[in-house]
């Protein structure tokens, strides 16, 4: 492995059910280009040399039809599966008065399982994206550099206002650091909506209340180590213990970190995006994120087509 060559996670199992369809392969770019192809073409400029798919097996067609045949002769690309029944290697219901009813489940474990699912095609440092979700270049660029420097896990963090969508709701995890600036917690906010002054959701006791636009919140553009994979496993195996008869319950990649941090066992630098995200929650986001597209190759970002 080149030394400055990573691995580029990328989460693709979710269902899509506000998109309605596998969004994943939705066209964005003017030559049908895939939101996956631009995080591929920005990653692999700034160092990232493997491709690594976290899909379900009902998927792996569309994904290898598409995905595979524009990457596989681009870059090292990998596919592994998470399924409900990927279950750490040990498990015999630890702490549990019954059996999983696995079958019970409509939708994956989550995106702390969905990273750990990623450990045997892992070779070294490794950023975890979804799929869906459009970060820059900078992000990459800055990662990369991270990495060069430093083995503590970082986050690439988006300023609140960049991440919100016109047609409906959002869930978001607000960042809070130290004097340093390093990542102390993320609060996981549900139902974010967008508003002339900035945004408002409702807390648990029922209130509303305002935000800026201008809070850091995580987008699941995460830098880790291998040294991630047991601390996963061991979260996932607490929560199969505690929720895992839950058929909606799942173990999230922000609420896991920022549990690892408050008992010290991650340090977690927060680096902050040069470049505006976009992604698609919903079907409407379709045609905003295919505008912003066209505006960056446009202005010189990227060529059209992306791969030439």
């Amino acid at each position: 492995m080149a030394k400055n060559s990573y691995d580029l996670v990328v989460l693709a199992a979710g269902m899509g059910s506000r998109f309605g369809g596998v969004k994943q392969v939705q066209p964005v770019g003017p030559h049908g280009e895939l939101i996956i192809e631009y995080s591929a073409f920005d990653a692999l400029r700034a160092g990232f040399g493997r491709l690594v798919l976290v899909i379900r097996k009902d998927i792996e067609k569309d994904f290898r039809d598409t995905i595979g045949r524009r990457l596989e002769a681009r870059m090292d690309v990998q596919y592994v599966f998470q399924e409900m029944d990927t279950l750490p290697a040990d498990w015999a219901g630890r702490g549990q008065a019954a059996p999983l009813q696995v079958g019970n489940r409509t939708k994956p474990w989550g995106t702390a399982h969905a990273a750990l699912v990623a450990q045997p095609a892992v070779r070294g440092p490794f950023a975890v994206i979804n799929a869906d979700d459009f970060y820059g270049a900078s992000a990459y660029r800055t990662l990369a550099a991270h990495f060069a420097a430093s083995t503590d896990y970082a986050m690439v963090g988006y300023p609140l206002s960049q991440t919100l969508s016109e047609h409906g709701t959002v869930s978001r995890g607000l960042c809070a650091t130290d004097a340093a600036g390093r990542l102390t917690a993320i609060t996981e906010i549900t139902k974010i909506e967008k508003t002339v002054t900035g945004a408002r959701y409702t807390d648990a006791t029922g209130q509303t209340q305002q935000l800026t636009g201008a809070e850091i919140v995580s987008m699941n553009f995460w830098g880790f180590t291998p040294a991630v994979f047991p601390q996963l496993e061991a979260a996932f195996a607490a929560f199969l213990a505690s929720r895992g008869q839950d058929p909606k319950a799942e173990i999230y990649l922000p609420t896991t970190l920022s549990d690892l941090n408050a008992r010290g066992e991650a340090r977690i630098a927060l680096h902050r995006s040069e470049d505006a995200w976009f992604g698609l929650t919903y079907k409407e986001d379709l045609a905003s994120a295919q505008a912003a597209i066209r505006a960056l190759v446009a202005a010189g970002k990227y060529p059209a087509p992306l791969w030439k």
